[in-house]
Formats: C-alpha cells, structure tokens, sequence
C-alpha cells in the first residue's frame, strides 16, 4: 500500500482483513499451545478440562511437571550447553571469516565465498546424513589404520557441535560482514600514523565497532542451534537435544508437558531477544 496515493474504501478494508489475517495465522497456534499448558487432562489438545499448574509443578505418579522432568530437563541442558560452544565457535571464526572477505583480497576469494554460502542452499536433511557418513568413515579409517577409537567421529554432543556449527558460522560471517562494510578503513590508517599496533587497532578500534554484531552474532547462533533438528537429528547420540527429546514425545504420546515446555520457551526466547536489543543498542551507543 503507498499512502501517500488515494486508495479506495474496499481497498484499505481489503489490506486491514489481510494484515488481520495473517497475525492470527500467525499467532494463533502459539496461544493455543500456551493455553493448553494449563489444561487439566492428560493429552496435549482440546478440549479444555479446566486450568491447573500440574504440568509445571506436579510430581505425583499420575502427572509430572516440567520441573519435576529429569529427562526434559536433561535435553534443555544439553541445548543450553551444545547452542554456547556452537555461539561460540561461529562467532569466533564468523568474525575471522568476515575479516577475510571484506578486508583482504587473494586468489580465489570469489570462489571461496561461494564455497561459505554453500551450507545456506543444502538441505539441513542433507548436510545432517553427509556429516553422519564422513564422520562414519573417518572414524572406521581411523580405527583400522592406527587402533584408535576418536569420539568425535561418533554420534554425540560433539558431532552435534560440529555439525551444527558447520552451516551456522555463515549466517554469522554475513551479519558480521554486514558491518564491517560500513568501517571506516580510515579509522585504522589514523591509529596506525598514531603508533598503534595492528592488534590494537583490531581491539580497540574495529572490534568496538563491530561489538553490535558480534552481540547479535552470538543472540543469533545461540538460538538457531538451540532449536535446530533436522541435521542434530542424524548426529545425536545417547543425549538428545530438547528438539529431538520433544520429537520422540510427540511420536509416542506424550503429556501437556509440552505445551509447558513450548510456553517457557517462548518466555525464555522473548527475553533472550529482549536482552540482546538492548545490548545491542547500548552498544551502538557507547
């Protein structure tokens, strides 16, 4: 719609119904789901028995609360732990990578550039049974050329680690790349006139720049590892991220256990992003 042109009635009628629409469609399965995890019966759907905090609180034999799960609580903590060293991972050689392609040239670079963007148009079903397969045969080489027995090599929390870090990194180096585009190179030919070293230049100068997208690098990795599934679906070992502990409920039958779990995860995430916007702000500021 340009507002600045007339438009008719059925019109603006027609643009509002649309914009109405698309928000309910949008939103209206996440407010289903958290209703639902007040929902005093045993199955996660409709209809609605009534309200109740069991499925946050309860430790009975009949219901068990969110709280109260040792297996749920055990898949959140691996999320927690497997999305911090992928954020961490893809940030440091995200900024690494972003430093390549915006401020150097070398043979090739076109190439290699193609080469990051790579994992953005591979299936996450793709890449997951690839990383599963070459793990698989490194480790079988391995093991029959020297009688060693890697455990990187074999489906678990580390290969999960690396998988995902594997196509996260380059939705990091693009953020960060982003950024860097908008440097003033002259920042760093100043303080180097100025007897700085190149480390401090990168410290001091370019990294507080870039300080805002590194913030919302880690934000941003964080979350993507947190709720991927289909390539930590081929990689997961005897440690289930919370995705694929949900998955597994979901197929067996489960309880409104998670619903609540969904409802704390919205929560937790608008926080998450709460706090990131502001850091990031402040940081644009200082």
């Amino acid at each position: 719609m340009i507002r600045s042109l007339p438009n008719p009635r059925w019109y603006k009628s027609g643009y509002s119904i649309f914009v109405a629409c698309f928000f309910i469609f949008l939103f209206a399965p996440l407010l289903v789901t958290c209703v639902l995890a007040f929902n005093n019966s045993n199955f996660p759907s409709l209809p609605w028995y009534g309200a109740t905090l069991d499925w946050f609180f309860a430790n009975t034999p009949d219901r068990v609360g969110i709280f109260h799960d040792a297996n749920n609580l055990r898949s959140i903590m691996t999320s927690i732990q497997t999305a911090f060293f992928v954020s961490i991972l893809s940030v440091t050689v995200g900024t690494c990578a972003a430093f390549l392609f915006e401020q150097e040239d070398f043979r090739f670079k076109q190439q290699l550039y193609f080469i990051m963007l790579a994992p953005l148009v591979i299936p996450g079903v793709i890449l997951g049974i690839s990383l599963l397969l070459a793990s698989n045969t490194a480790g079988m080489y391995f093991e029959d050329s020297f009688g060693l027995d890697v455990p990187l090599f074999r489906p678990g929390f580390w290969l999960v680690v690396v998988g995902q870090f594997s196509f996260i990194t380059t939705f990091v180096t693009l953020l960060i790349s982003a950024r860097l585009k908008k440097f003033d190179r002259t920042l760093e030919e100043a303080a180097l006139n100025l007897g700085a070293t190149r480390f401090e230049v990168i410290w001091h100068i370019t990294l507080r720049f870039l300080r805002p997208a590194i913030v919302s690098g880690l934000a941003v990795s964080f979350l993507m590892s947190f709720e991927n599934f289909n390539t930590t679906l081929f990689l997961v070992g005897s440690e289930p991220t919370l995705p694929i502990n949900l998955y597994l409920q979901v197929r067996d039958g489960s309880t409104p256990v998670i619903n609540a779990i969904s409802l704390l995860l919205m929560l937790g995430t608008s926080v998450f992003i709460a706090i990131n916007l502001l850091a990031s702000k402040k940081s644009a500021e200082s």
